[in-house]
């Protein structure tokens, strides 16, 4: 049995799990999503619980039971509370701003890097250079963070760059240390 699939998710309140065959659709006070799945597994409600079991034990149905419990958890969370991810732009004159739905960054090129700011995302932009996205899908706020963060990935020597905030950046010594 999957150490993940065997886990049942639980439903918070304010949260309603709604189950068709080959579908299912989590809807919260945070908006609605909606995922098809494979029907080598069977999703059930009971209660304030979502169970996900196989219905055979063929290599398809294991790699599909821990997939579909992980990707339904990941939308009653989302629904309820929302995911969200930090950057932290390090160097002298880089900055990030918001306009509208595009990030606009100054990373000490001659010219600002523009990114659409895709649907269903919130971006917020502090004077400190940190950068917030938030948003109820765990992977479109995932990409966005990585292909942002992808403009200008954080250097050893000094540190510059755009990096996680939880991020720790190993600094190299350089050619002064050298002597």
């Amino acid at each position: 049995m999957s150490r993940i699939g065997k886990l049942p998710v639980a439903i918070p309140a304010g949260v309603k799990v709604t189950v068709a065959p080959g579908s299912f659709t989590v809807e919260g006070p945070k908006g609605k999503l909606s995922q098809t799945y494979d029907p080598v597994v069977e999703i059930k409600v009971e209660g304030a619980q979502v169970f996900v079991t196989r219905k055979e034990d063929t290599k398809q149905a294991r790699a599909n039971h821990g997939l579909y419990r992980n990707l339904l958890h990941n939308m009653v969370v989302g629904v309820s509370s929302g995911f969200s991810k930090s950057l932290v732009v390090n160097g002298v004159g880089y900055r990030a701003e918001v306009q509208g739905k595009t990030l606009v960054l100054n990373l000490g090129y001659s010219t600002d890097f523009i990114a659409g700011i895709p649907e269903g995302l919130a971006v917020v932009a502090d004077a400190q250079g940190k950068i917030t996205i938030s948003g109820i899908r765990k992977d479109q706020v995932g990409e966005f963070a990585a292909e942002v963060r992808k403009l200008r990935g954080p250097e050893p020597y000094k540190g510059k760059g755009i990096r996680y905030e939880t991020e720790v950046i190993k600094r190299k010594v350089g050619k002064s240390g050298v002597k």
